[in-house]
């Protein structure tokens, strides 16, 4: 499960943006957005540069998680 909505919800961006800036479509975008499919490694840290946060924001993981 990753938090790429939480993340998009919070910086106020919509997934057409990253669609656009990832060069995937937006319906692969949404399955990655809504978690019925997940990016390969690559694509999540693709993402994580996108939307500027580190690729553990993306993947759940925080100070309290440890």
């Amino acid at each position: 499960m990753n938090r790429i909505k939480e993340v998009l919800e919070a910086k106020g961006i919509k997934q057409t943006w990253l669609a656009e800036k990832i060069g995937k479509s937006f319906s692969q975008t949404n399955a990655y957005v809504c978690n019925r499919r997940q990016p390969s490694l690559e694509m999540l840290f693709e993402i994580a540069k996108v939307l500027e946060v580190d690729v553990k924001e993306l993947i759940g993981f925080d100070n309290e998680n440890k």
